[in-house]
């Protein structure tokens, strides 16, 4: 595993077999002043900034048994260490999954991918991954085993701490079980693709937004040819997910033509096999890399705004003699930037002047994947949010000697 970041690079990698041992080592760091950083599949790691310490690496891969599954009460168990793709097949053998769309699900764990606060395309239709979460286990820094929920759906005794953990980046403590409520899975499911002809993208998206039945995910892709199948049209190509029943996806298609129709896009072609793997280079496009020569950022906002930030985006790239790709998503008004230099010798430079431009004109962009060489270089927060004093009230409180990755979350807390 690659466990640098930045210029950083650990005095020492330890993979601990449980959460005894995870608890041992941490409390020994904590005792010792060691900064530590948490590792899972190495998916996610660009999301938080380069640790201002960092003198230990722990690798929770080995945590990864499904503890508990009750099928007909919709409840899942799991160690923080097993892979989304473990997960699903897991939960798929009994009609059932958990909607956390993270990249990458071979080497994707679902401690890393809770802690990074990860946000996919079909939250609008199930939820954010943290809305499935009853109940956890952590590891806190001085080797404490916290408990929080439970296994039961409707779990409201205590406070519900195991929110708190989500997207904070493993600077609270190591997520060793995840309790998961569950969902069964859809009966069928299609994905529509369309070239979008010049000066189409925005009737096509407001004729989307319109439908009566709802995709589960709506895309407005330029660009990532070598990663998503398909073609771009002048304005792109729009791919749309439906899950559901099976009659439901039939009055959805055609309802999705006549809407792309009527916006002038002449045709629709439909994938009904291999739809998960289809889906899957969509998400795994959101962190995807061109070599050491590309950095891509997610802006959260509006349906309505995708197309003004896709432009501030652009103006910022091309100043820079940077080449553009995006993805607007129609449903939850993210917007995927990936910016790329044909050399990996310039790119350097020209992304800290980029930077300098986006933080002025997309303050809320946050980065999503780039090359450790220029890590240090891009500020993976937004502005400083309004409750941050609270946020350092409760890192003292849940990590008093800044043992956890110290400088990752926003503020550098």
């Amino acid at each position: 595993m690659v466990v640098t970041l930045g210029a950083r690079a650990p005095g020492a990698v330890h993979a601990p077999r449980d959460a005894a041992e995870l608890a041992t080592l941490l409390r020994a760091c904590d005792d010792a002043g060691h900064a530590v950083v948490l590792f899972g599949g190495n998916t996610l790691q660009a999301l938080g900034n380069v640790p201002a310490r960092y003198d230990v690496a722990i690798d929770l891969r080995g945590l990864d048994r499904i503890l508990v599954h009750e099928p007909r009460d919709l409840t899942i168990a799991v160690e923080g260490g097993v892979t989304l793709a473990a997960l699903d097949a897991a939960l798929a053998a009994h009609g059932q999954f958990v909607p956390l769309d993270a990249p990458q699900p071979a080497l994707a764990t679902v401690g890393g991918t809770l802690a990074s606060g990860w946000l996919g395309p079909r939250r609008a239709t199930y939820g954010r991954p943290r809305d499935f979460v009853i109940g956890t286990t952590v590891a806190l820094a001085d080797g404490t085993i916290a408990k929080a929920g439970g296994m039961t759906v409707k779990n409201v005794s205590g406070y519900d701490l195991s929110k708190l953990y989500v997207g904070s980046l493993g600077t609270l403590g190591a997520i060793v079980r995840a309790n998961f409520k569950t969902l069964p899975l859809p009966e069928a499911r299609r994905i529509a693709v369309a070239t979008l002809p010049e000066g189409t993208r925005a009737r096509a998206i407001a004729n989307v937004s319109a439908l009566d039945i709802e995709p589960a995910a709506a895309l407005v892709v330029r660009g990532f040819a070598s990663d998503i199948d398909g073609r771009d049209g002048l304005d792109g190509r729009m791919l749309v997910l439906f899950e559901g029943s099976a009659r439901t996806i039939e009055r959805g298609t055609r309802a999705l033509r006549s809407a792309l129709g009527a916006a002038g896009i002449p045709e629709t072609r439909l994938i009904d096999r291999e739809v998960a793997s289809a889906f899957a280079r969509v998400l795994d496009a959101y962190v995807a890399r061109l070599g050491d020569r590309s950095a891509t950022y997610r802006s959260a906002g509006v349906a309505s705004d995708t197309g003004s930030c896709v432009e501030a985006f652009a103006r910022a790239a091309r100043t820079r003699g940077l080449a553009l790709e995006t993805i607007e998503d129609v449903r939850t008004g993210d917007t995927i930037a990936r910016v790329s230099s044909a050399l990996t010798a310039e790119f350097a430079e020209r992304i800290a002047s980029f930077e300098g431009e986006r933080r002025e004109r997309l303050p809320g962009a946050r980065v999503l994947a780039a090359p450790q060489a220029v890590r240090a270089l891009l500020d993976a927060w937004r502005d400083e949010p309004p409750a941050l004093a609270k946020m350092r009230a409760l890192k003292e409180r849940f990590d008093p000697r800044g043992t956890l990755a110290p400088g990752r979350f926003v503020g550098g807390i």
